[in-house]
């Protein structure tokens, strides 16, 4: 049995230790449970927004090697998962769309300019240092402003019903346009955050909205532009509601034939029993987690622990409810958590040091690769039982049949834990705010 734990005080990688396994008793128990397989797990990953590829240009060279090798190489958190947005996002310099002239139907004006400046750099080089190679997800905050009802890419507004089948075209040709350009394109979602009317770039959907498009117009032109095998999300919102709005589009049968998943985020709370309700009524659609971040405008005085353990605590009770992915919010920001066209700050597992020529890891990037270094694509969610709500714990069966448990101990006392499956385990103590991931094979 493999222990690699990180506490408050590290400010390194992991610290590995062997341990022997012995015949167990029964008192604190974590009880293992491999047999009992729930969802498969399809990676780990974060976000390309123009903000970290603009902070990444302005990064010294040995800086971006750092930087890349942290997040995509096999030593650092060994992502094969990203995400970046379809025009601009609130993370990006300014509003921005590939076509803005209304009288171009055809899209002749379409360009990816912005993308190819910042975004696609910081892909091209992330890709170089990458194992397994970058599956994307694509997720438009806006359609054009011609498009809309509010004539403006900010401030909410819906698209208009005469443009349906237009910015189902125009997305069709993102990707491919996109994948010219070597980005691997497995998702698209069809609107991100769609019921937040946000003073940056943003789109109301209702739910028979967002069924309608997908039925009627984005799913029928995927396949026709040869397309299917982009894999469509719906919602990409909070979790207080994921049952309602799946249940409202899936629900149509025309619509759910189109759809592979449901994506979420974490701005509103656990709502763990959602996802579960939500896996258990549709358990043939994926739910992923697509962002989270910690938000300055309500966390600016919480700690780096504080941060960290609302990662994993997010992290645990969505993977052990459903969720089969997790994709982080941006990649990196600057020493203030932008830039942000609107300066919605936030903070990032990486972030550039105060001359924007340096990075430094924050602790949420060490809690976040107890699971992503470790967890496999592929890998089931499986069984576990804990013997107390105050320590978060999940558990997963690797494709090799190897074991991967991760416990947080995010209380102020030490906790005591045995770790078994059948008769076998071993004692662990975890000290104070504590993370641990425990690696074995039976």
């Amino acid at each position: 049995m493999k222990i690699i734990t990180t506490d408050y005080n590290q400010k390194k990688f992991w610290v590995e230790t062997e341990e022997k396994l012995n015949e167990v008793g029964c008192m604190n128990v974590i009880n293992i449970y491999p047999e009992y397989k729930m969802q498969q797990m399809k990676g780990f990953g974060g976000a390309f927004t123009e903000a970290a590829g603009y902070n990444y240009s302005k990064l010294s060279k040995e800086a971006k090697n750092d930087f890349v090798n942290a997040y995509f190489s096999k030593e650092g958190l060994a992502y094969i998962l990203g995400r970046t947005h379809i025009n601009s996002c609130d993370f990006a310099l300014s509003n921005y769309a590939a076509v803005t002239d209304k009288e171009d139907g055809s899209f002749d004006t379409f360009n990816l300019n912005r993308e190819e400046e910042y975004i696609l750099p910081l892909i091209s080089d992330a890709l170089k240092v990458s194992n397994n190679g970058i599956k994307f997800l694509l997720s438009p905050w806006s359609p054009p402003a011609f498009m809309k009802t509010n004539h403006d890419m900010n401030n909410g507004g819906k698209l208009k019903k005469e443009y349906y089948m237009a910015w189902a075209n125009y997305l069709a040709k993102y990707i491919k346009e996109i994948k010219v350009k070597g980005v691997d394109v497995e998702y698209l979602s069809v609107q991100n955050e769609p019921e937040a009317t946000q003073t940056w770039d943003s789109c109301l959907y209702s739910a028979e909205e967002e069924m309608e498009f997908v039925r009627d117009f984005l799913g029928p032109v995927l396949e026709k532009e040869g397309l299917k095998e982009v894999k469509i999300l719906v919602w990409d919102h909070n979790k207080e509601i994921v049952y309602d709005r799946a249940k409202a589009i899936l629900e149509d049968k025309e619509a759910a034939k189109y759809i592979y998943g449901i994506a979420v985020h974490w701005y509103t709370g656990d709502h763990f029993e959602g996802l579960r309700l939500t896996k258990e009524k549709y358990p043939t659609k994926e739910i992923f987690f697509t962002e989270g971040c910690v938000e300055y405008s309500r966390f600016m005085d919480s700690n780096e622990v504080a941060r960290a353990e609302m990662y994993a605590h997010d992290m645990i009770g969505n993977f052990t409810h459903g969720v089969s992915a997790f994709f982080d919010w941006n990649l990196l920001l600057d020493a203030f958590g932008g830039p942000n066209h609107v300066k919605n700050f936030c903070a990032a597992p990486i972030m550039c040091t105060e001359d924007e020529k340096g990075i430094e890891k924050r602790l949420s990037y060490y809690y976040i690769g107890h699971f992503s270094k470790y967890i496999k694509e592929g890998a089931y969610c499986i069984g576990i039982t804990r013997y107390t709500t105050r320590l978060d714990a999940c558990a997963f069966l690797n494709p090799d049949d190897e074991r991967v448990i991760i416990l947080m101990n995010g209380t102020d006392n030490t906790m005591n834990v045995t770790v078994r499956e059948g008769s076998i385990g071993k004692d662990i103590i975890l000290q104070p705010h504590t993370i641990a991931t425990i690696i074995y094979s039976y």
